[in-house]
């Protein structure tokens, strides 16, 4: 055995394991994560920025002190005694521990805590926001850096390290096709992170890139958080093992969530609210009446029935034709198309009657003022349900009988839709692949329009759901519990 004195200042890379040995002494054992800089040394030859992990031995009242203060990614001044070990294990294999005895050491604290947040497409941009403005509350020294969009950059008074118009690849074929900017991305965004060194990584949904980053931090000692958790309770369930390997803490916006990953993953997340909530609740003060919208959509004076084929061009080729065909068998209504961000108007015009109107920028309100709707799978169906608008669920997909097969084998859920899945139960109709049909969407469409029974169990179904997702709201709640977690208050 040799005994060498050292010194490090570094990053815990997970909470201390706390053991008591046979006397009863405390034991904390945990890794912590030192950096050299890079540097040029007297012969001229660059040396690169390397990341070193060493095993870390506290006892008695530093053990205690560990096991109450020291948490994943609290950075620490350490003195103590490099003892290495040699033994053979029960197959006579020789091993060797290097681990360093504490003497001394210290918290460090920043009087600046920074955090780098990650949002990969808008939606998350909208959430990350309001986040960023909420940790400003409880953190007025609050740094940050991220990647996102134009609301992050409102709030945090910086531009993002890579805007996420050049991050939003969904689907494999896309990501595939555009593999040399999503590995470019990747690379950025992990020199951006070890250049930066924040106290927290805080992530939001977009899995197939955070989980990467969230590995990348944890290397360097950094820990993470995720606010709204990919929805691996639908499909990739097999991300949870990454989730819990590499995420402190997961802050949830569903209520089922929980029992989710308690139950089948024996992991404990927290649920914050759900920020659609609020949202809604938000937009509904400022809106304007329904005769200004009428006037300024140019719609005449006449009952509408809301289409809302998605945002995506194949989403709309499979379900709008459906839909408005369905919405055209009820005369005394106006069918009215919500056209989504960066889709050309003149594409909506393979699948639709001609004359039908198609109003832009104007789901929220058009959802709002319409009798009933017809909404393709999404956010959106929640929405319309905070709207207490009653609404069809379509999800054409490809039409095809096995498809729906092979839908119901890989979703590890029984509802597809938001409403239903808060709720636990059916309380609107979801006519999926082959079940979208003209005929199947005009009969639930028939059954929910005012005076109709399917209406009024509709919104008493909203109003169960409503009072599932509480009045906690989703952001101040994250901030305060994120800035608790990492100062220990």
């Amino acid at each position: 055995m040799s005994v060498n004195k050292v010194i490090l200042i570094g990053n815990v890379g997970q909470d201390p394991e706390i053991r008591y040995n046979e006397g009863s002494r405390p034991v904390a054992s945990f890794s912590l994560a030192t950096t050299e800089r890079a540097y040029t040394n007297a012969a001229g030859t660059p040396i690169p920025e390397r990341t070193e992990w060493h095993r870390i031995v506290m006892w008695d009242r530093a053990a205690e002190t560990a096991e109450k203060y020291i948490r994943k990614g609290t950075k620490l001044y350490i003195e103590g005694r490099l003892r290495t070990r040699t033994w053979e294990d029960r197959n006579t294999i020789k091993r060797t521990v290097t681990e360093i005895y504490v003497d001394n050491f210290d918290i460090l604290s920043r009087t600046t805590m920074k955090y780098f947040i990650s949002a990969g497409e808008p939606s998350g941009d909208l959430h990350a926001s309001q986040l960023i403005r909420e940790l400003k509350k409880v953190d007025g020294k609050a740094e940050f850096a991220f990647l996102g969009g134009d609301l992050m950059s409102s709030e945090a008074r910086c531009e993002p390290v890579i805007h996420y118009r050049d991050m939003a690849f969904m689907g494999f074929s896309e990501v595939l096709r555009h593999l040399p900017e999503v590995l470019s991305n990747l690379k950025r965004a992990k020199a951006a992170l070890k250049a930066s060194r924040p106290d927290a990584l805080v992530l939001v949904d977009y899995p197939s890139f955070n989980l990467k980053l969230a590995e990348y931090a944890v290397s360097l000692g950094i820990p993470v958080y995720y606010y709204i958790s990919p929805k691996v309770w639908a499909w990739k369930e097999h991300r949870v093992k990454a989730i819990k390997r590499y995420v402190r803490k997961v802050f949830c916006i569903f209520p089922f969530e929980v029992a989710f990953y308690r139950d089948r993953h024996d992991y404990a997340v927290d649920y914050v609210g759900n920020p659609s909530k609020e949202e809604v609740e938000i937009k509904l003060r400022s809106i304007a009446s329904r005769e200004e919208f009428l006037k300024r959509h140019n719609l005449p004076d006449r009952p509408i029935i809301a289409i809302v084929p998605g945002s995506r061009r194949s989403e709309i080729k499979n379900n709008l034709m459906i839909m408005e065909t369905a919405a055209a068998r009820f005369p005394d209504y106006q069918p009215v198309i919500a056209a989504a961000p960066g889709i050309d108007l003149k594409y909506y015009g393979y699948y639709i009657t001609p004359g039908t109107p198609i109003v832009r920028d104007a789901t929220f309100e058009l959802m709002h003022f319409a009798e009933a709707a017809l909404v393709t799978s999404g956010t959106a169906t929640l929405e319309c349900a905070l709207l207490d608008t009653p609404q069809v669920v379509c999800y054409r997909a490809n039409g095809v009988k096995l498809s729906y097969k092979i839908m119901e084998k890989i979703l590890k859920v029984p509802f597809v839709s938001l409403p239903n899945l808060i709720a636990d139960k059916a309380i609107v109709p979801e006519m999926l692949v082959h079940l979208c049909t003209p005929d199947a969407v005009a009969r639930e469409l028939g059954n929910i329009l005012p005076g109709r029974p399917g209406h009024d169990n509709q919104l008493e179904g909203y109003r169960l759901m409503r009072a599932i997702l509480g009045d906690t709201l989703a952001a101040p709640t994250t901030a305060r519990l994120l800035y608790s977690d990492l100062t220990d208050k």
